[in-house]
């Protein structure tokens, strides 16, 4: 079990004094049979009223409203937890989803619903044709085929962090060869979707400590990653960024049918074109 101290703080900051409309603030970490959040504290440096409440997919959501004009935000997020997760998991996969291609139950196919269901076009089935040359034979083994999707990006894609908004879409993520990790997961959930996969994208934060996995500068930050559902095993941890299974240093805080229900923060301001002048993230993850 390790014991984690979390600290996430983003900075806004603006020429002049701006009105800041609502703000959807998605920073809560998720708990799970093998995290443990201790103690959380969410603060903001204007005066606002915070409003707590779960999403369709039980992501913790802050509804931020602000009382007055100001020229920075300031938003301040901790977290103490514990993370018990195995480095090496070992998946109790179901006997009727052990060999690929598979059918999921109709209570499970009901309730994946839009999660099994790709999200971006591909008119020309490029996306699946692109999965389908992992598959080895027919049956195959689906962990073994999983596994080999998700490591295969990062053979095919360059890593790039990018800080611009946006996410790529699977297909230009393809033709580019480049992408960030949040590129990464949406190129990995749409292509086993394609497959007939249930799937979801995750955003939180890489724990870091040695500082020898790709897409973060020190020991801790922001990160996306998939999680693929397989009958008896339940949803499973894929990160593409860094080939890995599991999420021994991963720490969950939001799952989305998309990458954009899954953002930290969202807001807006009304003032000039020009107030905006900078956003700065500084995330520290410290070990107790």
């Amino acid at each position: 079990m390790i014991r984690l101290n979390l600290s996430h703080r983003t900075t806004y900051r603006y020429a002049r004094p701006v009105s800041l409309g609502p703000h959807r603030m998605m920073l809560r970490p998720r708990e799970r049979h093998d995290l443990k959040l201790t103690s959380y504290s969410l603060d903001v440096s204007a005066d606002a009223v915070i409003a707590w409440a779960q999403d369709v997919f039980g992501n913790s959501i802050a509804t931020v409203h602000f009382s007055r004009n100001t020229d920075h935000l300031v938003i301040d997020s901790r977290s103490e937890l514990q993370l018990e997760a195995a480095p090496w998991p070992v998946f109790d996969v179901d006997f009727s989803a052990i060999s690929y291609p598979f059918r999921y139950s109709d209570a499970e196919w009901t309730d994946l619903g839009a999660l099994s269901a790709p999200q971006y076009a591909d008119p020309a089935g490029r996306l699946r044709a692109w999965a389908r040359r992992f598959i080895k034979s027919n049956p195959t083994d689906t962990l073994s085929l999983l596994k080999d999707i998700s490591g295969g990006i990062s053979s095919w894609i360059n890593y790039q962090s990018r800080d611009d908004e946006g996410t790529q879409t699977p297909l230009e993520t393809l033709d580019r060869g480049w992408g960030s990790c949040r590129d990464f997961a949406v190129l990995l959930v749409e292509a086993v979707r394609a497959l007939g996969f249930g799937a979801r994208i995750v955003s939180g934060y890489l724990y870091n400590p040695d500082r020898d996995f790709v897409g973060s500068y020190g020991v801790g930050s922001t990160h996306a990653w998939a999680e693929i559902y397989l009958p008896g095993a339940g949803w499973i941890t894929f990160d593409p960024t860094n080939r890995s299974v599991g999420s021994f240093n991963l720490i969950p805080v939001g799952v989305g049918r998309d990458i954009r229900q899954v953002m930290p923060v969202a807001g807006s301001f009304h003032g000039m074109t020009d107030a905006f002048m900078d956003m700065r993230v500084e995330v520290l993850i410290v070990a107790n």
